[in-house]
């Protein structure tokens, strides 16, 4: 029986939604449709002035990559993560989260796919996905979009909650798997 309401709630919730909120906007006296063009007129407008600063994150990510930069990075930090007992497999992902997410994304499907999702690297990746943010990109979408140039402290502390949750999904899956 709930299994039934809550496929119900799901299968209604967006038609609801969607015809919910002009409704409501109608009884208000809102001119709904006015509203609604002038919203995507800022969105659009939003989306313009953080391309920019899309473009520059995404090339400077793939010059990194493509230069061999990630690679020098792994093997200078290899010891220190061996050492620490964190799977060598999950560490360029540690690496690429902060920066793009489609990018973490694609090495957790590749680490699925290859180690399984049972596996102590599988859940670890899994759980890093989940315990860090791309914190790079954030910065980039956010602050492009109000017009911050002078990003001060967001940078590093959003790079220190990244590796502390990557830590944390390395500590947690050990223990637990």
């Amino acid at each position: 029986m709930i299994i039934n309401i809550m496929e119900g709630i799901s299968r209604w919730a967006v038609p609801a939604l969607v015809l919910g909120i002009p409704l409501w906007g109608l009884v208000r006296g809102v001119r709904v449709y006015e509203a609604f063009v002038e919203g995507a007129k800022h969105g659009l407008a939003s989306a313009v002035r953080i391309t920019p600063y899309l473009i520059a994150m995404f090339v400077a990510i793939r010059v990194f990559r493509a230069a061999g930069g990630m690679d020098l990075l792994l093997k200078a930090i290899t010891p220190f993560t061996n050492m620490l007992g964190i799977p060598p497999e999950v560490v360029p992902m540690g690496i690429i989260r902060p920066l793009s997410g489609s990018g973490a994304l694609g090495m957790l499907g590749e680490l699925l796919h290859t180690y399984g999702p049972d596996s102590l690297v599988g859940m670890t990746a899994s759980t890093i996905q989940g315990s860090t943010e791309t914190t790079l990109y954030v910065l980039t979408v956010y602050f492009g979009a109000v017009g911050i140039t002078r990003s001060r402290h967001a940078l590093p502390i959003g790079l220190w909650s990244d590796l502390a949750g990557f830590l944390a999904a390395v500590l947690v899956c050990r223990r637990l798997f």
